[in-house]
């Protein structure tokens, strides 16, 4: 993953410099191979030097049937060139130096040295020896830069891994721009303001191989503050995180699959909210199947979620009511006693007629549930 040079200056940049792992790609990409055959595809966050993304793709052109393979790399790149860099610059003409925006353009990958086989060997050759392919960029290579832009919407698929701290921005200008796309994002991004609605409108899905332990790549001067999310392998530093997903809009299989349910409700395993007409559901795996109403699910629901099973009323942080008019337990109150949480929490009714507050919620209702 890779910031952009006019981002260099803003809190927290550092956090945007996480670079994907080929394994991780690979095990998502398989379910999609279909679905590229004679597209344009577009890394607009991905310096070739170090993007795995430009790897796999770079690699597996013929085998996808890809029309053309379009990498642009942003200006300032913290490790372009100096760590486990992917192909060597010396001797490449008419090529920019690492830290400089450039961008890369296949249309084919032949077997130009005549190996017997295509793979990324060729991918160096063919830049080494046509001076066409790799060409400087006039601007920062920012992804919301005219020349990016223009060349998003020459793409049909765009796959990689935005900066974090800009995935809202990122997702709304793909979804404006008509692109089917696959990035990995932190889960919690699915309840953004800007992002939820699209999910709601079925615009975008989780893919499949979401959570779970990933290693990314980190700049060697990054700080980890825990222990064993940190590596080292032959000098380069990993770092690990635990709720990155996959968000696209390519069509999954996963998406047309029904949960199995099989609790059945009662009043007393699943309480109805203080402040909006819905029961708590602790777990997604024990929605009751046989309730009509409306059920507050946690967000790992997302990824479980058949819009052919389920209709998704909301989020909780838009759909609470306040809770001025309702004694709450001490834990939920700020110094000033107020509400923690404002008007975006959900209460359940505790001991001593009084009420505590639970994580937020996704709002759900069964398909073809009585109204």
């Amino acid at each position: 993953m890779a910031s952009n040079a006019t981002l260099s200056a803003r809190n927290g940049a550092a956090l945007d410099e996480w670079y994907t792992q080929l394994p991780d790609i690979e095990a998502e990409l398989r379910h999609y191979r279909a679905q590229f055959k004679g597209k344009v595809v577009f890394c607009n966050c991905d310096d070739p030097y170090e993007s795995a993304f430009f790897k796999y793709f770079a690699m597996n052109f013929n085998h996808l049937g890809l029309k053309r393979l379009i990498t642009t790399c942003y200006a300032g790149s913290p490790i372009s060139g100096e760590q486990l860099p992917l192909l060597e610059t010396a001797g490449l003409r008419n090529i920019p130096t690492p830290r400089e925006p450039y961008k890369v353009v296949i249309s084919e990958v032949p077997d130009l040295n005549d190996d017997g086989a295509i793979d990324l060997a060729d991918v160096e050759y063919l830049l080494r020896h046509n001076a066409n392919v790799m060409t400087p960029l006039t601007g920062g290579g920012d992804f919301r830069s005219t020349e990016c832009v223009a060349l998003l919407d020459e793409a049909d698929i765009v796959v990689t891994n935005p900066p974090f701290s800009l995935f809202r921005e990122y997702i709304n200008l793909l979804i404006d721009h008509g692109k089917q796309f696959l990035v990995l994002g932190d889960q919690n991004g699915s309840k953004y303001s800007s992002i939820f609605p699209h999910i709601v409108a079925n615009r975008l899905w989780f893919g499949y191989n979401n959570g779970g332990i990933k290693w990314f790549r980190v700049p060697n001067d990054y700080e980890i503050k825990t222990e064993s999310r940190k590596k080292v392998v032959d000098g380069v530093k990993y770092q690990s995180m635990g709720r990155i997903y996959w968000y696209t809009n390519l069509e999954t299989t996963r998406r047309h699959e029904n949960m199995t349910l099989f609790k059945r409700y009662t009043p007393e395993e699943y309480p109805m909210y203080t402040n909006y007409s819905a029961i708590e559901v602790q777990k997604v795996a024990e929605i009751p199947m046989d309730y009509d109403g409306n059920m507050g699910v946690p967000i790992t629901f997302l990824d479980k979620y058949n819009p052919e099973q389920f209709q998704i009323v909301g989020i909780s942080t838009q759909l609470a009511e306040p809770m001025s008019r309702y004694a709450v337990k001490e834990d939920y109150m700020s110094k000033n006693g107020k509400v923690v949480g404002g008007t975006g929490k959900l209460f359940l009714p505790a001991a001593n007629g009084k009420h505590e507050g639970v994580y937020e919620r996704i709002i759900i209702k069964r398909i073809g549930a009585a109204s």
